[in-house]
């Protein structure tokens, strides 16, 4: 532990996480609908039946992705301050053994 106080430069670049979202979710759970009713024969209705459905959910969970994608994109600020952050220059210290 040393004594000296160093000061931290701000960080030079921002990052914006993507907004929460079910849409994965949905998506996820159409594919496994999809694929599932080829195994779903006799159960209840027609396998075919559940593929559809499930591709119906998952095209609508793929559209809401892209449209979440392109609106945060185009919510990002068109120009970022481009801030250099000066690494501190360490001295290596080795152990007297």
């Amino acid at each position: 532990m040393t004594d000296e106080h160093r000061e931290i430069p701000e960080p030079g670049e921002l990052v914006y996480p993507a907004r929460p979202s079910w849409a994965p979710a949905f998506f996820a759970l159409g594919a496994v609908a999809a694929v599932g009713g080829i195994f779903a024969e006799g159960f209840m209705v027609r396998g075919w039946i559940y593929s559809i459905i499930g591709l119906v959910i998952l095209l609508f969970a793929l559209a809401s992705m892209i449209r979440s994608a392109v609106r945060d994109y185009f919510r990002l600020p068109r120009k970022q301050e481009a801030r250099r952050a000066v690494l501190p220059v360490e001295k290596i210290k080795f152990p007297l053994s």
